[in-house]
């Protein structure tokens, strides 16, 4: 017993060919280089083709033919939904034996590896490819494509505009490469470009079936601020926002809703742009065609302001019939003024019927016809020399506007401002916006003006001047204005009087200047022309020639008695001989 128990097993023994009766014996190097001969030659970091074993949740079996089955994250077979057991796929040999002796495959670097080989043929051959929709980002989706990340814009998504991304994530769907940069390595695939060929064929099918007139179901696709999209079963058409409604509408959000089934009339198409002009107020009777037979000019009528602008504004008196009210016939006012000093959009009025005519559908409205036009009775409320209280409304270089009222106005003539002051400007009198006294001079009711006056409210202050600034007579005065041709001088009894520079000379030679207060002689006054004509030269002068002019007076009584004595000595008979001459002449004529 001994003896077995030192007896060691032979390492290389084969037993089975031991049972089977064989006497060849076959080393262990033998055995293990049989059984690699019939394992693949499998190389680290290269790409092979494996068989899906089996799937689960979170890991998917591969078998490439090593003596170990490789595992691989779901995850990576994502984009594949349709993956199942015994499907070839390619793998990337990542490591042939880990720590744990288990064989690291990726299926997604053996994708990234050939990527961009595939995602350039695909573009080349237009050929159809499936990808994940991993998420969102701006503008758009992120897609993964082979591995590789590409880029779907949000309207390359579908032929209808998406309102809502995130349904789409987690999806996966067939799509187009439809633009590569090889630089950056951007892709940027499409859905839409898979069916648009088939609805391009449909749309031509469709097109090729319209009719003006014809009335078909569609249902809104999208609404903008200028109409509304309707999709009429794989094309779409256009309801301009005039057509929507035969009253005026400034969203079409008013009329209809997204996604909202509506009958549309077509208007019009394009075969070859494929537009497709389409129409829904056409659907109903023109409000023009029900408006009340026995609506006439002159009656009153109610509506709502639905447009306003510079020129008028627009009142709807029932859904789709409007009538325009020029600015001319808001006010009895001659004043030009806007429509928006008046109205408002949405203001309710009331408005007399001016115009009718329905063949045109046309109306014209007034608002001042509801009052009294105050230029009926314009003699009785301002009669002529009647004192008032007006607004300026505006200037001119030759008088003011004046409003007594709204539709009364009048003109103050620049020379019916101040008796007394010269007014270049109105402006220098008053300003717009403020009072004014007035006095009514004229009427003109066929052309609606009056002339007005204000400086006839006081007295006439000429009268009173006509007394004071006698010709000779000496006032003292304050050059107010000089000027090339003279000298304005405010006197101190009031008005103002003017002087020639020649008149303006002082005692001592020098020129009399701008603010001087000096004495001044009335050398001519004109009270129809309000002319005052002074000189402070003569103030002066006319002192030092009153000797001579003594002088001339005394001479002139000393020569009086000579001719008194010539006449003295002329005889009676002289004078009887000259009459008879004078007869003689007078019976020669």
């Amino acid at each position: 017993m001994s003896d077995l128990k030192n007896v060691q097993p032979l390492a290389d023994f084969n037993w089975d060919e031991f049972e089977n009766g064989s006497n060849v014996s076959v080393s262990k190097e033998e055995l293990e280089k049989a059984y690699d001969e019939t394992l693949n030659k499998v190389s680290e970091h290269q790409v092979v083709d494996g068989t899906v074993i089996s799937i689960d949740k979170k890991e998917v079996v591969v078998n490439i033919g090593y003596k170990s089955d490789g595992i691989i994250p779901a995850s990576e077979f994502r984009y594949n939904p349709e993956l199942k057991v015994g499907d070839t796929v390619e793998v990337y040999v990542e490591n042939q034996e880990d720590k744990k002796g288990q064989l690291l495959l990726s299926h997604k670097k053996a994708r990234l590896s050939k990527s961009w080989e595939r995602i350039n043929a695909a573009l080349e051959n237009e050929e159809v490819i499936q990808g994940y929709i991993k998420c969102r980002t701006k503008g758009g989706m992120i897609v993964d494509v082979f591995g590789i990340e590409a880029f779907l814009p949000g309207s390359q998504i579908d032929v209808h505009p998406i309102r809502d991304y995130d349904v789409f994530v987690g999806k996966t769907m067939e799509f187009k490469v439809v633009k590569i940069n090889q630089e950056f390595r951007n892709v940027v695939v499409s859905h839409k470009a898979l069916i648009e060929a088939e609805l391009e064929a449909q749309k031509k099918e469709i097109i090729s079936k319209l009719e003006k007139g014809q009335i078909l179901e569609g249902t809104v696709k999208n609404i903008t601020s200028y109409g509304v999209f309707v999709d009429l079963g794989g094309v779409d058409g256009l309801i301009h926002i005039t057509d929507l409604s035969w009253g005026r509408v400034s969203d079409p959000h008013e009329v209809v809703s997204l996604d909202q089934k509506i009958n549309v009339v077509i208007l019009d198409f394009d075969n070859d742009k494929k537009r497709i002009a389409l129409g829904l107020k056409q659907l109903t009777p023109h409000p023009w065609d029900a408006l009340d037979p026995n609506l006439k000019v002159g009656d009153h009528v109610k509506g709502k302001v639905v447009v306003i602008a510079d020129y008028g504004a627009f009142v709807e008196i029932a859904p789709g019939v409007e009538g325009l009210i020029h600015v001319s016939e808001m006010s009895w006012s001659q004043h030009l003024r806007s429509a928006q000093e008046f109205l408002h959009v949405g203001d309710e009025v009331e408005a007399v019927i001016l115009t009718l005519d329905r063949e045109e559908r046309k109306m014209s409205l007034g608002i001042k016809q509801l009052k009294e036009d105050p230029w009926e009775t314009i003699e009785v409320k301002y009669p002529i020399g009647s004192k008032h209280t007006a607004k300026v409304r505006n200037f001119t270089n030759f008088g003011i506007f004046v409003e007594l009222e709204e539709g009364v106005d009048g003109l103050i003539h620049i020379s019916d401002l101040s008796w007394t002051k010269k007014v270049k400007h109105p402006s220098e009198f008053t300003q717009v916006g403020a009072d004014i006294d007035v006095v009514v001079l004229e009427i003109d009711k066929e052309n609606r003006r009056l002339s007005l006056g204000h400086k006839q409210l006081e007295d006439n202050p000429w009268d009173t001047y006509e007394t004071i600034y006698t010709p000779g007579s000496i006032h003292t005065g304050k050059i107010t204005e000089i000027m090339d041709k003279g000298a304005v001088i405010a006197l101190n009894e009031g008005g103002e009087g003017f002087a020639t520079p020649k008149h303006l000379v002082k005692e001592d030679g020098s020129q009399a200047q701008l603010g001087e207060e000096l004495q001044f002689k009335v050398i001519e006054f004109v009270k129809e022309t309000k002319r005052i004509i002074l000189s402070h030269s003569r103030t002066f002068e006319d002192v030092k020639d009153e000797p001579k002019k003594a002088a001339r007076k005394k001479s002139k009584k000393e020569e009086a008695p000579a001719i008194n004595n010539v006449a003295a000595g002329t005889t009676l008979g002289d004078i009887d001989a000259l009459a008879e001459l004078k007869a003689k002449m007078e019976k020669g004529e």
